[in-house]
């Protein structure tokens, strides 16, 4: 049995890990958030140890661990600017971790993080659910020995009441920014699927919304992401609170369905070694992180949705 602990229990995405852990038979043992709201655990693990100080946490993980009590994987859902801290955490503590995107803000974290890899001989995996999607891999091998340019559009509109800025995801020097707190998936899709980026545009970045261009290896990328209900298409509002599209050369590109069982494909994946580590992360947050610092220009890509915003 694989046993695990969790940082971050409390958070919008941890029961989606702790589902992954109970499908693929593993076991938590411990977890911590300095929020108690994390009553999801009696559904899969009633029996974890829950603590909501970090202090008392590290003393029991190091406990376990004198005591022969092995875990094999700490996974990280903590807010985005803590992960790599307690990455570091986990593998000084002589465990592997499993980290929720974006791994790191910045770019020169990854290379701080490979160091401590090499120095405890553990390692880090992250979840870049999106290249285990049938859809996106099947667009991969569609496009994979394409000679021709693309033109790549994507919207992805995901609505979010007041609550979202009052907390750490509202602040860029805590989640990076719109960009990087939802779009961070979209990107490194794009990069795996159409090849690096070599320029990177912005035209678009407000509190709610963002929106930019990538010249991809394959294909030139316009995309728009926003938090903002009122950007929903005609079509939509009021009747679904997220839209999301994609579309290459005109067609879209359907994968809507298939998203409730990443996680688990992911953790499935890991425990088997084949788990996406730091290189494969880094070419994603190389466009969040050059994106947060670009100056804003108009170019003749802009987006549809994003021409539309700008001139509100």
């Amino acid at each position: 049995m694989t046993n695990y602990a969790l940082i971050g229990a409390a958070g919008y995405i941890a029961p989606r890990h702790m589902r992954a852990m109970a499908d693929t038979g593993g076991k938590l043992a411990v977890a911590y958030d300095p929020n108690d709201s994390v009553g999801i655990m009696d559904s899969h693990f009633p029996d974890a140890e829950f603590f909501t100080e970090f202090e008392l946490f590290d003393r029991y993980v190091g406990a376990m661990q004198r005591d022969g009590k092995r875990i094999d994987y700490m996974t990280v859902c903590s807010p985005n600017y803590l992960h790599d801290a307690h990455c570091r955490f986990a593998l000084r503590s002589g465990v592997d971790a499993i980290c929720e995107k974006p791994l790191v803000l910045n770019p020169g974290d990854i290379d701080g993080l490979a160091a401590i890899e090499r120095d405890t001989g553990r390692c880090i995996c992250t979840i870049l659910q999106l290249r285990l999607h049938p859809a996106i891999i099947a667009l991969r091998d569609r496009f994979a020995n394409s000679q021709k340019r693309h033109k790549v559009e994507l919207t992805y509109i995901t609505s979010r009441g007041r609550w979202y800025h009052a907390s750490w995801k509202g602040a860029e020097d805590r989640s990076g920014g719109v960009a990087t707190n939802i779009g961070v998936h979209f990107f490194d899709m794009l990069s795996f699927v159409f090849g690096p980026a070599s320029r990177n545009e912005a035209h678009l970045r407000e509190a709610e919304r963002a929106a930019g261009s990538l010249e991809c290896e394959r294909a030139d990328v316009s995309w728009f992401l926003s938090l903002d209900r009122n950007d929903l298409p005609d079509g939509v509002k009021g009747k679904k609170t997220t839209y999301r599209s994609i579309t290459v050369d005109g067609e879209d590109v359907e994968f809507s369905e298939g998203f409730t069982d990443l996680h688990t494909r992911s953790y499935e994946e890991i425990i088997a070694g084949r788990g996406f580590r730091l290189d494969e992360v880094r070419p994603s947050i190389d466009i969040v992180s050059t994106f947060r610092h670009a100056p804003i220009v108009r170019s003749n890509g802009v987006h549809a949705f994003a021409r539309k915003a700008i001139h509100k």
